[in-house]
Order: structure tokens, then sequence, then C-alpha cells
């Protein structure tokens, strides 16, 4: 069953008297869960990450009342579209692909995409290694569709979450997974699970498959959002709080890479 949690805004007062909160708008706000560092289930049950942080700094600029609705990462884009919700906050790179059936904003990070495998390994980045090998990635991503045009002699496990990927990485079921640079540092490399492995091959950027970095995804015709949207991402990077988050996970700049 889906989670649906609230977000917790917290509003300054105006003088002596608080803002009525039942005449700020309400927005539903796609999200993973199953992403770190930036989207992820804490014991308690509380979604938390990088993510959920933005997504709660840009409603509190808005001024607008959220709440946040769990959803695979699959079935973002058919969510918004069935309006399930009217915003995804998810790592979702802005690709040409995507743009053919959403709308973005700008970005709120960016970062190269990385394959990840045993130290030592003999895989190199290039898909020749990969012929008799097993490539793991998250379904519908952009590494999935890059996988699949370019390692054509690997064989490819798709899976429903990047946690899912690590696990099997881990137990070595499959030889590499290929992922964000920032997820797969943070949230893999830097952890228990993730020793012994490290990032092999080269950067890969290639736009027309990777995109121009992380931006919110919307439907296209809500373009009086999209621009509410932008002006808070712009609000939040001028005043602070976006450093201020970013820090929370993150010891190098994320946003201009």
């Amino acid at each position: 069953m889906k989670r649906i949690l609230p977000l917790l805004l917290c509003f300054a007062a105006l003088g002596a008297q608080a803002l009525d909160l039942s005449k700020l708008p309400k927005l539903r706000v796609g999200v993973e869960g199953a992403y770190p560092p930036f989207s992820t289930i804490a014991p308690d049950g509380t979604l938390q990450g990088f993510d959920i942080d933005i997504a709660n700094a840009l409603c509190t600029e808005m001024k607008a009342r959220c709440t946040l609705v769990q959803q695979e990462f699959d079935g973002l884009i058919p969510s918004l579209q069935s309006r399930k919700f009217d915003l995804i906050v998810a790592s979702m790179a802005i690709t040409p692909e995507r743009l053919k059936v959403v709308a973005f904003t700008d970005k709120y990070y960016n970062s190269a995409n990385k394959l990840i495998a045993k130290i030592g390994s003999p895989i190199d980045g290039t898909p020749e290694r990969f012929k008799g090998l097993r490539i793991g990635v998250q379904r519908t991503t952009i590494n999935d569709r890059y996988v699949s045009a370019k390692f054509t002699t690997a064989t490819i496990v798709r899976y429903a979450s990047q946690d899912e990927v690590y696990l099997d990485l881990a137990a070595g079921r499959i030889d590499a997974t290929m992922v964000d640079g920032i997820a797969g540092d943070v949230g893999f490399l830097k952890t228990p699970a993730g020793k012994g492995f490290g990032f092999v091959g080269p950067d890969y950027r290639d736009p027309e498959y990777f995109g121009a970095g992380a931006g919110i995804a919307l439907r296209k015709g809500d373009t009086e959002l999209r621009d509410r949207l932008n002006a808070a991402i712009k609000a939040i990077r001028a005043n602070g709080t976006y450093q201020k988050l970013a820090s929370k996970y993150f010891n190098y700049d994320i946003y201009g890479q």
C-alpha cells in the first residue's frame, strides 16, 4: 500500500497573526522513497532525503500545503498524468525523451552517471568488456535506456528500485550497475555494503540519454506552477536554504556538476 505522508511545513507569523493555512494552495508531490540519499524511508516510516527536504523547502517558499505521495519510480510519470499528484520530486533527469510527455522546471542538481563494480574487476567501462556479464539497472531510468542501447553484449537485469540493485551487486548476482554518481557514492560506496566496490570507467554525460540535470516534473500546460517552482528554486538558492540542505548529505557542490 502506498504511503501518503503530509509534509510538515512551518510558516512565520505575520505580526501577532499566523497565516491561515486553509487558504494556502494544496499540492500533491510524487516521491520515490527508495533512492538514498535523495529519498528513503526511515525506520519510523517517515520519508527522508535530499529530494524530500527540497520538496519541503519549495512548498514552504511557495506557501503551499503539500502532501507526499510515495510511488515506485517507473509509475511516477503515469501517476502524474493521471493526476494522482501535481509534481514529481524524485531526482528525475530532464531528458529529450521525457520532455515529449511531461514538462520540467529548471534543474535543482546535476551529476554524471557512473558504473560501479568490484575493485580489481576487468570491467573498464567499455561495452565490449561486458560480454557474458550481468549489469543491473533500475528500470525505466536513464541508465536503463543507455545500457539497453550501448551495452548490447551484456545481460541486463532490471529492478524496481536501485536499493534492490545494490543488494544483488553486493551478493555477487550481478557484475556491475550504472547509477547517478552522487547516489552511487553516498548511497552505496560509502556504506558497509559497498566495501570492495568502486567506480570504473568514464563519466557518462551524453545529453541524449542523461539530459541536463535533475528537475521537477509536472504536466504539460501547468505553466503557472512551473514558473512558481522555478522562482522558488532560485529563492532557496539565493537565501542559503539550498546550501544548508545539501550540506546534510554532501561535502561537495552538487548543483553545478
